[in-house]
């Protein structure tokens, strides 16, 4: 039996579909293929399919916790990881043990290397496919009540999208990964909307025009049931009655749902995550009429309050030791936009000192120009990952807007210098963010768990 460490070892050795070349690309139809030669593992359990550009992991773990708290056996599956790639597959909030891990890569590389010999498939399938799939095969064998599953990227093309959704949701879209989903808003959206399904419940929330545009006229085109999320989009504007508090990271206001006033006590702060909720809550609702009727308004409150996603806006108390901390997985325009938005409504003008890092192929010099203007300084640093821009190529854009940058080799010793230089600062505040690799490496060397 192949070992925990050889399957993720050869995981990563299978590259990501990004990196694929359109002649040895491995697409929804070959990702058919292969489940058919498992067993169809992903119609052995009902699903919620979430995609978006921004907010889909949100949105997914706080609906699995609505649904855990309700007494339903919960797949989750997320993408990427921050620490540890179990956290991808988890049962109950457990991420997948690893002799579960390394069985299922086993079963999935052994029947892909078969429909290889035999001409039925061109190639081996990507890091990506290959452990949708084996999620696929541990929520079969878990007989999940249900699973919520996160897109990868896009949605008409991606691996999970085999499955057949009895709940499609599309997050907020914005300008991502356009070389492989399209140029415009409208492009990334009619991916977006291949997710959704003929008669299905389809949840979405007003957004940007052409998005709107895109996403009604599918769902009209395929009779999907659309249902929008807005009536549960909290007022909490300072002065709001439903407002009750927003500090620390968390936003507590009183919320009426399933004919129940609760107070909603959300870990996911900011603007944004008040979008995210609704669309949870939403789904949760539709749920509850779609047979899970274990769902009820006290279900709801304390899935939302015990909801665990980490490095999403995540604050860890000042210790004797270092300032602080905010850690946000911003990697693009819009998730900078949203944690300069969270950090102005929660912290105020505080001040600042950023770690930051980012792959090269992201919108850096835009990220720059929204979130550091207000900086004190910047420590530039670079994420254990090929695709990582160099620190001292994050150090220039962040110069060109007027802040001071420091740079530092890796993660541990940006933190290191980062807390040096808040010490120096009245009631600081340490941001790190960028890449959900950044993050991550940040959790491990600040010993968090995600």
């Amino acid at each position: 039996m192949i070992s925990y460490q050889q399957a993720v070892h050869d995981l990563y050795a299978l590259g990501h579909e990004l990196h694929r070349t359109p002649a040895n690309k491995f697409d929804i139809a070959q990702m058919r293929t292969l489940a058919a030669a498992l067993g169809s593992p992903q119609i052995g359990f009902p699903s919620v399919l979430i995609a978006g550009t921004n907010g889909k992991g949100s949105t997914a773990a706080t609906l699995a916790s609505i649904l855990q708290c309700a007494g339903y056996r919960t797949g989750l599956y997320t993408s990427p990881h921050l620490v540890r790639i179990n956290e991808r597959i988890r049962l109950n909030g457990t991420p997948i043990a690893n002799e579960n891990f390394a069985r299922l890569y086993a079963q999935v590389r052994t029947k892909a290397v078969e429909l290889v010999s035999a001409n039925e498939l061109p190639n081996l399938p990507s890091f990506f496919e290959t452990i949708t799939a084996m999620a696929f095969l541990y929520f079969s064998e878990e007989k999940v009540d249900i699973a919520v599953l996160e897109v990868g990227m896009g949605g008409r093309l991606d691996a999970t999208n085999i499955v057949e959704p009895i709940v499609s949701v599309i997050t907020d879209i914005a300008l991502d990964h356009q070389a492989y989903l399209g140029n415009t808003i409208a492009e990334i959206a009619g991916e977006k909307a291949g997710i959704l399904r003929t008669g299905r419940t389809a949840i979405t929330l007003p957004q940007h025009p052409e998005a709107n545009d895109v996403l009604g006229r599918r769902m009209i085109e395929i009779g999907a049931n659309a249902v929008s999320a807005a009536r549960n989009v909290a007022p909490v504007s300072p002065g709001s009655e439903a407002l009750v508090e927003q500090s620390g990271g968390r936003t507590r206001f009183r919320h009426e749902i399933l004919g129940q006033e609760i107070l909603i006590d959300s870990p996911l702060a900011g603007p944004h995550q008040l979008r995210n909720l609704a669309l949870a809550l939403t789904a949760a609702e539709e749920l509850h009429e779609l047979g899970y009727t274990k769902i009820s308004a006290e279900t709801v409150a304390r899935g939302v309050r015990e909801t665990r996603w980490a490095g999403r806006f995540q604050v860890l108390p000042a210790t004797t030791t270092r300032p602080q901390v905010v850690l946000d997985v911003a990697h693009n325009p819009a998730g900078a936009w949203a944690l300069r938005a969270a950090l102005n409504q929660h912290f105020g003008e505080r001040p600042r000192v950023f770690v930051f890092g980012a792959m090269r192929d992201k919108a850096i010099a835009e990220m720059a120009q929204i979130l550091f203007l207000t900086a004190e300084c910047v420590v530039a640093t670079t994420a254990d990952n090929p695709r990582s821009a160099t620190a001292d190529e994050i150090s220039k854009l962040v110069e060109s807007t007027g802040t001071r940058a420091l740079t530092a080799e890796n993660v541990v010793s940006a933190i290191s210098l980062a807390t040096e230089e808040a010490s120096e600062l009245n009631d600081p505040l340490v941001v790190i963010t960028g890449s959900i690799y950044i993050v991550g490496a940040a959790l491990e060397a600040l010993g968090i768990e995600p």
